[in-house]
């Protein structure tokens, strides 16, 4: 063999053993793969099988998902669900950028430290804590802000929580729980804008609305197309909320106002499993799909 060929032997060598040396990275995300594995992968094929499968465990093919779609609350649940994501998601979007762009603008020194703090302290409560919380906000006999939800909604609980106001009131639920964290994360993507891009754009004239505008946001675009995804997979599993408000009202608001609620009857009230699978693979198909359009117009995997 001659001296090129043997070289080009040997690199091929070196490279395929450097390929299968195990990297820092791989140690510190094999636990991740893991619950991955464990908690995503496992229960989504089991859910598969039974979305595809009767009780018998015969192939069903699309049968499920037909008997579901025709199921009359179906279609009420899922623009209930619609309704909500497109309120929260604008919301979410519009308030957490504004106010991330004046946290970093107006503030400075400690009373920075002090407003990301006081962001991030209501997701400290769990989903249950938070809606609890917010049932005795949202009741006019007890709520310490009682003229603002009179103004806005009624003056009883039952007609606070009427079923045209949910989507709203959810919205602000989960804002309040949520929002904060991600206020605290666009602050840290701001302030890993450079200087002198910021800078650039003020000798070029430009004011706070217009950096803002043209230099701040789209710089973080993948933040927020990141936001949108994960706030997206959260939203369509809407269910605690209606489930304890609808316990709190005796009935005013169904236990099938979300997907996520009629699932929970099809497998646990129903004993239909395979129908509560059909469902849930429904709603995954939904996020994949909607996060696959946000990933490409976001371009969150384009290299910069």
């Amino acid at each position: 063999m001659s001296a090129p060929a043997m070289t080009a032997a040997a690199a091929r060598a070196g490279s395929r053993s450097r390929s299968w040396r195990p990297a820092a990275g791989h140690v510190f995300v094999s636990g991740y793969v893991v619950l991955l594995v464990a908690f995503g992968i496992v229960p989504t094929v089991y859910a598969l099988n039974l979305a595809f499968t009767d009780a018998e465990g015969r192939f069903a093919g699309l049968a499920n998902f037909v008997r579901t779609a025709q199921d009359y609350r179906f279609l009420a649940a899922v623009g209930h669900v619609a309704t909500y994501l497109v309120l929260w998601l604008v919301t979410l979007t519009v308030l957490v950028l504004v106010l991330a762009l004046l946290v970093h603008r107006l503030t400075a020194g400690w009373s920075r430290a002090v407003l990301r703090f006081v962001y991030y302290v209501p997701g400290a409560l769990a989903g249950a804590s938070s809606v609890l919380l917010w049932l005795f906000m949202l009741d006019p006999s007890v709520s310490p802000v009682d003229g603002i939800v009179r103004a806005l909604w009624g003056s009883t609980f039952v007609a606070v929580v009427a079923p045209g106001h949910l989507p709203w009131l959810f919205t602000i639920i989960a804002f309040w729980t949520g929002a904060g964290g991600w206020i605290v994360i666009m602050y840290g993507a701001l302030n890993s804008i450079p200087h002198e891009v910021i800078e650039a754009a003020r000798v070029d004239g430009a004011g706070p609305l217009r950096t803002a505008l043209r230099v701040q946001l789209p710089m973080l675009r993948k933040w927020i197309v990141y936001m949108l995804i994960l706030s997206l997979a959260a939203g369509t599993q809407l269910f605690v909320e209606p489930q304890l408000i609808s316990q709190a009202s005796f009935g005013v608001v169904g236990t099938d106002y979300s997907l996520n609620q009629l699932a929970y009857l099809y497998a646990f009230d129903q004993n239909d499993f395979n129908g509560s699978a059909a469902i849930a693979i429904d709603l995954l198909i939904v996020a994949l799909c909607c996060a696959g359009l946000f990933v490409a117009k976001g371009g969150l995997f384009d290299a910069d």
